[in-house]
């Protein structure tokens, strides 16, 4: 019995606590239904309704609208964990906030299976809302697990957990990119649920392996916090209605009118926390120093994610219907293109790791590596500028200009992502940390919720302009960051 008990004690997930092998199958999973989901999203919003010849069975709207849409969806699930976070924090703690987003995820994905219209948009709205539940709060139990121990250590656990994420993100495009071109949509997006709802099961079997990590709420709410959380919830739904209902005397109250309505009420979210933010009492000179350089950076990162995700937007339109995928007799699905860019972080994020352990001292700066992340997804945009001409002409292009944007645009998310997630935490003010990564992925937010709008703007005017006119924004933008690198530094008081 005590050989029993003593093996239980001592078993580890690749030499590290038992639990970190519970959440990395928790996200590998929830991430294969998350990135299932979005390959096949904006495919299925254009396709012929039902009654056409297959692959109908979707939705009908034009490329502008489903852009929009997928937009706006992206923008509400980076908005959703501001609230999560905070529900997790004050009410019900981290563990039991990953379990019921994890069941209002899968409950989100079986109901975009229906084939019904009203249970598509129920299913999106329960997605985003079990996202926000989910997503904050299963990174910060892999740090809990780690509490008391060696940084290094918890870098490495950290690595092995995102290896999770980029795995379930790589294989989910095939399998649902499959299900969907040969069964029907609603196959896609049941595979989706699946995938969840095995998270789910792998999450309450390992329950004990957790520990104490996201046991209770690190700071319960008192009876007047609670109710002005409800008074904030209340209010920024009251601005959402009023925004839905002037936007929507104009446009018929359609669902293009709620992503509308939805890109505004973000843009307003942003704006009042950067109000409150820069109106904290306490901050010292260096404190406000350091914001102005994080606002900075901010901006800079709504600009990159407004054209990086496009990846499942109007690059899957462009690999859906005017590109060349047939590989000797057989036509690849359009989703799976969708499955470059997670195998090609596993592959670079360890050399990029590598070059900078290796650059040390003489690694570039944090703005430095902004701008030219910009500068590369600029350029990938402006490749893209002779296929859409070509498109605009009703001519098929050659599947390797995707796989090259697809490369250039995942060297400039390892430049930009890791290194704002880590200068989020440098530049936070004493007390402000959580308010800072908040705001850092409200950046992937607004970014969405900008670029669905100008896609659905401007891509009748065709590919080619539109891609030009992204490429050509972020490369002036990114040229002009490059001057102002020396500035932001002294911000940053580096």
């Amino acid at each position: 019995m005590q050989t029993r008990i003593q093996t239980r004690t001592n078993r580890t997930f690749f030499g590290h606590p038992p639990g970190l092998g519970t959440l990395f199958a928790t996200e590998l999973w929830e991430r294969f239904s998350y990135y299932g989901m979005r390959a096949i999203l904006v495919l299925y919003l254009v396709a012929p309704p039902p009654g056409a010849q297959p692959p109908g069975g979707g939705l009908g709207f034009s490329d502008g609208d489903a852009a929009a849409i997928y937009g706006s969806y992206g923008a509400l699930v980076y908005l959703t964990p501001l609230g999560g976070g905070w529900i997790a924090d004050r009410l019900i703690g981290a563990r039991w906030a990953v379990l019921c987003g994890g069941g209002i995820i899968a409950a989100g994905h079986f109901c975009m299976a229906v084939g019904l219209a009203p249970a598509f948009w129920c299913g999106l709205l329960l997605i985003a809302l079990g996202t926000g539940l989910l997503k904050p709060n299963i990174s910060r139990m892999v740090g809990a697990l780690y509490d008391g121990q060696p940084q290094t250590r918890r870098d490495a656990g950290f690595t092995i957990f995102y290896m999770g994420i980029n795995l379930g993100a790589f294989l989910a495009p095939l399998v649902t990119g499959y299900l969907a071109a040969d069964f029907g949509w609603h196959w896609g997006f049941a595979a989706a649920g699946l995938g969840m709802t095995v998270s789910v099961i792998l999450y309450a079997a390992g329950w004990r392996s957790l520990d104490q990590a996201g046991r209770a709420p690190a700071h319960p709410a008192t009876p007047a916090e609670r109710r002005r959380a409800l008074l904030s919830v209340g209010l920024g739904l009251a601005v959402f209605g009023a925004i839905f209902v002037l936007q929507g005397q104009g446009s018929g109250y359609s669902v293009t009118a709620v992503s509308i309505a939805l890109s505004w009420s973000i843009l307003l979210v942003a704006a009042a926390y950067f109000w409150r933010m820069f109106h904290r009492p306490g901050l010292t000179a260096a404190d406000r120093s350091r914001l102005r350089a994080f606002t900075r950076l901010f901006l800079a990162a709504v600009l990159f994610w407004m054209i990086y995700d496009q990846a499942g937007s109007t690059l899957n339109l462009f690999a859906d219907q005017w590109t060349g995928r047939d590989l000797g007799g057989w036509v690849m699905p359009a989703a799976w293109l969708q499955s470059l860019n997670p195998i090609l972080i596993i592959f670079f994020a360890p050399l990029f790791a590598w070059l900078w352990m290796a650059l040390a001292n003489r690694a570039p700066s944090t703005p430095l590596k902004f701008a030219v992340a910009l500068i590369g997804i600029g350029a990938s945009f402006l490749l893209m500028v002779p296929p859409g001409l070509a498109a605009d002409q009703g001519q098929q292009s050659a599947l390797w200009w995707l796989c090259l944007v697809y490369l250039m645009q995942t060297w400039a998310e390892l430049l930009l992502s890791p290194t704002g997630l880590s200068a989020a935490t440098r530049l936070a003010p004493a007390g402000m940390g959580g308010q800072i990564m908040a705001l850092w992925f409200l950046a992937v937010s607004v970014g969405d919720a900008i670029g669905g709008q100008v896609v659905r703007l401007f891509i009748g005017a065709g590919f080619a302009p539109l891609f030009g006119g992204f490429g050509l924004a972020a490369l002036l933008i990114g040229l002009l960051a490059l001057l102002l690198v020396p500035g932001v530094r002294r911000l940053m008081q580096e």
